[in-house]
């Protein structure tokens, strides 16, 4: 299939592919691994927009999930464990040895996904999560459209049904450098919130949905992102619901912006504060905040708190994810 390129080889001998597609003024290359978006360009930009590796072996240790598609269930599940219609499961404790993180260890974003289809500007990938993978009930199978459609949209369209009802929230957890400099402080940050998930010391949210009013967490006005140490969700609606624009984001020295579309009721912001990686794009060595993840997607921990937004797909449902980052330039 035209636009596959050998990658690397997992532990095991599984190939890992690259795929490059390009549209709008923009060209990505994807990789089977995790569905990962491994490099962006813009055409007339010198540098990536995102952080990635030119080789696979990052991504199997201090790069894990740089540019992935991250589930079943993004982000954290409290204590590794939920309940459903009374039944308690329990999940895989991959985050500070109690937590589920990101589905666990061996989930979607370390998966070998296929590609189930493949034009210039999209590629479209397939996976099947068993009943009982690391602890999630229902057999699963995700659809990721990952397209490039024009007018420098970057478009990630994700789709699931199961047989059984289980927790279901995924997103693409791309991490953006729009001046590629050594860091994104001083990046310009805007965000359509008025509300946020306060956290424990281990991020798990405590149920409260705070206002932003007078907070580190209060983006409704553009202003620059400085060292604060955030990974946390900002509240976009209280349900899934149409495209809407929730964020934008300008680089300080480049010229170069990004506005984000989501059907997704949050949006996950970490600055990158504790990155420390091996190789990088063009030779780079990331360091602490040298990139900016910005997930869309259900609240952390939802499956425990009936008062979050519902993250529990049913047989019948139908899940639908879509997320559109769109880079331009702006004016000085």
């Amino acid at each position: 299939m035209k636009g596959i390129e050998t990658f690397g080889t997992m532990p095991d001998g599984e190939q890992v592919d690259r795929v490059t597609i390009s549209g709008g003024g923009l060209t990505g290359s994807f990789l089977t691994f995790g569905a990962t978006l491994q490099d962006l360009r813009m055409d007339g930009v010198d540098h990536p927009l995102v952080l990635g590796s030119p080789e696979l072996a990052p991504y199997l240790g201090p790069m894990r999930y740089f540019g992935a598609i991250v589930g079943r269930f993004a982000n954290r599940i409290g204590q590794a464990r939920f309940s459903i219609d009374g039944q308690v499961f329990e999940t895989d404790p991959n985050f500070r040895g109690r937590h589920t993180l990101h589905g666990g260890r061996i989930s979607a974003g370390a998966r070998i996904w296929r590609i189930a289809d493949l034009t210039a500007d999209s590629v479209r990938f397939e996976l099947d999560l068993a009943d009982g993978e690391m602890g999630f009930p229902g057999n699963m199978t995700v659809s990721a459209l990952c397209a490039l459609p024009g007018d420098g949209v970057l478009e990630f369209d994700i789709t699931t049904t199961t047989d059984a009802p289980t927790p279901c929230s995924f997103a693409h957890h791309g991490y953006f450098n729009l001046d590629g400099a050594g860091d994104i402080l001083g990046h310009r940050m805007q965000i359509d919130a008025a509300h946020h998930l306060p956290v424990d010391d281990d991020l798990i949210p405590t149920g409260e949905i705070a206002p932003v009013d007078g907070t580190a967490f209060d983006f409704r006005q553009p202003r620059r992102i400085a060292p604060g140490g955030y990974d946390d969700n900002l509240c976009l609606a209280s349900a899934r619901r149409d495209l809407t624009q929730v964020a934008r984001v300008d680089g300080a020295t480049s010229g170069l912006s990004m506005t984000i579309q989501t059907t997704e009721p949050g949006l996950q912001v970490y600055d990158g504060a504790h990155l420390d990686t091996g190789s990088g794009l063009d030779g780079r060595v990331y360091g602490k905040n040298a990139g900016l993840a910005l997930e869309t997607q259900g609240w952390p921990d939802a499956p425990n708190h009936p008062e979050f937004p519902n993250a529990i797909l049913r047989p019948g449902d139908k899940y639908r994810s879509q997320t559109r980052y769109r880079f331009f330039r702006h004016l000085p």
